[in-house]
């Protein structure tokens, strides 16, 4: 998307305008067009996964997204302050040469994480032709195809982690089958099991090495 031609012909008071509106949309842009949903979302299923419940709390969840989406985005946050934030600072560029100079390294990012296949969907389901170049990849069937191969991967790991615990409860469920304690919910027996392998295995650094290197 070509911000510089959008906004070059805007007043500068106007021009500040839209820079306020875009970092109150801050949240949003977080969410969908950084590793911000996967992590959150890889972190919520370990959580249901092994039948905490609320434990870790929610805030504690999210905050840990926004740390990890931090190192992994660390490049490219670095080239977006050294390219857009500190030469609009420094009054060195105008808004609209901010923007465009900030979504580069930003669309980067977003096409290597995108699946080939999800970005060549949006553009069937919209009837334009393919693009020819990186490029050429427009803003609307980037973020669209970002979310959907961020949505995929994120349960594709989710998976994975469920099945180790899901094996611990399949487990205790048969041997408290196999002693007649039926009334015994296999939840609340499994449950220490599963925190004691977790926290044996060194289950948070590996579970957050193994995010941080599915964004390579």
């Amino acid at each position: 998307m070509n911000w510089t031609g959008l906004l070059g012909n805007i007043e500068p008071a106007l021009q500040i305008t839209i820079l306020m509106v875009l970092l109150s949309m801050l949240p949003l842009i977080i969410i969908t067009m950084t590793p911000f949903l996967r992590v959150l979302i890889v972190l919520s299923l370990l959580r249901t996964s092994m039948g905490t419940q609320q434990i870790p709390p929610n805030m504690v969840v999210i905050a840990m997204a926004m740390i990890i989406s931090g190192y992994v985005m660390g490049p490219t946050l670095n080239e977006m302050n050294e390219k857009a934030f500190t030469p609009l600072s420094n009054q060195q560029i105008t808004v609209p040469l901010a923007i465009e100079a900030a979504y580069k390294p930003l669309k980067r990012f977003m096409l290597k994480q995108t699946d080939i296949k999800d970005l060549s969907f949006f553009y069937q389901l919209s009837k334009e032709p393919n693009p020819k170049s990186p490029e050429d990849v427009s803003f609307r069937q980037l973020v669209a195809a970002f979310l959907l191969s961020e949505l995929r991967t994120s349960f594709q790991i989710g998976f994975l982690i469920f099945i180790p615990f899901l094996v611990i409860d399949l487990i205790v469920a048969n041997i408290l089958l196999a002693l007649g304690m039926i009334m015994l919910s296999p939840t609340i027996v499994s449950l220490p099991f599963k925190l004691l392998i977790f926290v044996a295995v060194d289950g948070w650094t590996l579970i957050i090495k193994g995010l941080v290197q599915s964004f390579n």
